[in-house]
């Protein structure tokens, strides 16, 4: 048997999501499988802007843009599940549940953030999502999804 590994780069990525520097999130995807999973990484840089302030002494990067991380992979997988969406549709972040801190992310780690599909119904679509350093769960939670028109 045997499996098939889709990745995507940065210029694919660019493709599917909206958000630019300094505000993406996804380096990378190391693989996915439509209407599963998806398993994407981020590396986190010094350099990062947000680091001036959060915090100078000891920079830890902040909890919600580890949730706009699963955010971002989540609408990566939605895209790449759905295919190519009605002219005049959208993606839209709907909800976030659940949402756990289980570990402190720093400079020089790399977030490997894992997203499964759950269910979709009535245009809504339900992730879980859990992001890991050095293989330790430092995030976890649910995250919704809603296909729209645009008005």
């Amino acid at each position: 048997m045997t499996i098939d590994i889709h990745t995507l780069h940065i210029k694919e990525i660019l493709e599917l999501l909206p958000q630019r520097f300094p505000f993406l999130f996804v380096d990378r995807v190391l693989n996915f499988e439509k209407e599963k999973f998806i398993r994407a990484l981020k590396n986190i840089s010094f350099n990062e802007p947000f680091f001036q302030g959060h915090f100078p002494e000891k920079p830890v990067f902040p909890g919600v843009l580890i949730l706009e991380a699963i955010a971002q992979v989540t609408g990566i997988l939605a895209f790449k599940s759905s295919g190519k969406l009605a002219p005049g549709e959208i993606y839209y972040f709907a909800a976030i549940d659940k949402a756990r801190f289980k570990r402190s992310v720093h400079p020089g780690d790399q977030m490997i953030i894992e997203v499964k599909f759950i269910k979709e119904r009535c245009r809504v679509a339900r992730f879980k999502g859990i992001v890991k350093v050095d293989n330790e769960v430092a995030c976890k939670a649910l995250m919704m999804c809603a296909r729209r028109r645009e008005f």
